[in-house]
């Protein structure tokens, strides 16, 4: 099947991707891990508590505190993290480009009030590897900057079942989420949005 592909600032943009049945079945995938490793607010290296809250799949999650960013093999109660569901997976082997499977699924859940500041992906060792993510529930309006911080910036609204890839030249790019259109959506009954970000570590 043909999808549409739109790019900005080098991200390609996949707009509704996934179908509303995927999408229902990848949140009751998403609960699944939730529930072997549960949602956490990450602390920054300098005390901040990030308005996200996180959880990973895979063979290392992210994680964040005192110590700094990093990637490790169990969750901060010191449970292993779950494997990525294969529904996840499907889109990055359909997307991503690569023959390598992630490493990583990084789980965050945006609340009302979440954000994510201007940012890139760069504790990964090959940056040939491409970022994939995954929009899920309430639209959010993701900006796009550049490899150097300043500049100008683009936004676009990601919806619930679009894809983005970041390759090339958007794979060290800045980016981030600057607000939630809060009940948008109704894949989420409580509203919010679900963002999973896949990466290939090593």
């Amino acid at each position: 099947m043909d999808f549409n592909r739109v790019q900005v600032q080098g991200f390609d943009i996949y707009p509704d991707y996934l179908s509303p049945d995927v999408q229902s079945r990848m949140v009751a995938d998403v609960r699944l891990i939730a529930s072997a490793a549960p949602l956490f607010h990450p602390i920054t290296p300098s005390g901040r508590k990030m308005s996200v809250r996180m959880t990973s799949a895979g063979r290392v999650g992210w994680v964040s505190d005192r110590r700094g960013y990093r990637y490790d093999r169990v969750h901060p109660d010191g449970m292993s993290w779950p494997p990525i569901p294969d529904s996840i997976l499907t889109v990055w082997r359909d997307l991503s480009g690569t023959e390598r499977d992630p490493d990583c699924c990084l789980v965050n859940f945006y609340g009302e009030a979440a954000r994510m500041g201007l940012h890139q992906d760069k504790d990964e060792q090959d940056f040939s590897q491409p970022v994939l993510s995954i929009s899920l529930g309430d639209d959010a309006l993701f900006r796009m900057g550049n490899v150097e911080r300043g500049g100008p910036t683009k936004s676009v609204w990601l919806r619930s079942g679009d894809v983005v890839v970041m390759g090339g030249e958007a794979r060290l790019r800045h980016h981030g989420v600057d607000r939630l259109r809060f009940g948008s959506s109704p894949l989420l009954p409580n509203g919010g949005r679900i963002n999973l970000t896949l990466r290939v570590v090593d």
